[in-house]
């Protein structure tokens, strides 16, 4: 577990399901999709199909295919991010890693909760050997900004990519970081 100096939020490796709860995620979820983020789900998404979608990610955890990180607020200990890095990738890609799912509640943004969560992932994938990361994201998008912040590098743009959740089209834009 580390804190962010300054900040009332812990990040926290998740080992197993156990370790946090699922509604949690679930509910996160809803939050994030509520205001408008495009992350693979649609205006219809509903309880059981988020609770069903963690129920998987958490069972690649528990298989090692998965990291992921929760960030928690301090006072209430409400789970108010997270991101994962999927490492289970064919043979010749054992070098490299995709991250995916960083979501922050909308009550939470802008406090650095995404920056660090970014920063500990990184983390992780440098003590597994990683020496590239992938990852896709809006086109333009607070996220966009940040990675950018970040010192991640634009691969490219692919117009109407992915929908928003009331289905408009979006563009993405795929990024890579060396983290050798």
């Amino acid at each position: 577990m580390s804190t962010s100096e300054g900040s009332k939020f812990v990040i926290e490796k998740v080992e197993r399901t156990a370790e946090t709860t699922i509604s949690a995620l679930a509910d996160l979820t809803m939050n994030v999709v509520r205001h408008g983020a495009s992350i693979g789900f649609m205006d219809t998404l509903n309880i059981a199909e988020a609770i069903q979608f963690w129920t998987h990610v958490l069972t690649k955890v528990e298989q090692g295919k998965t990291i992921l990180l929760i960030a928690k607020d301090v006072p209430t200990g409400q789970i108010v991010g997270t991101v994962q890095l999927q490492i289970d990738l064919p043979s010749n890609q054992s070098h490299r890693a995709d991250l995916a799912k960083m979501l922050v509640h909308n009550s939470f943004r802008r406090k650095g909760i995404a920056k660090k969560l970014l920063q500990q992932i990184e983390l992780n994938a440098r003590a597994l050997h990683k020496s590239l990361i992938v990852l896709d994201t809006v086109t333009d998008s607070p996220a966009y900004a940040l990675y950018l912040r970040c010192g991640w590098k634009i691969v490219g743009d692919i117009p109407n990519y992915a929908f928003f959740p009331d289905g408009s089209p979006c563009s993405t834009t795929y990024f890579y970081k060396s983290i050798e």
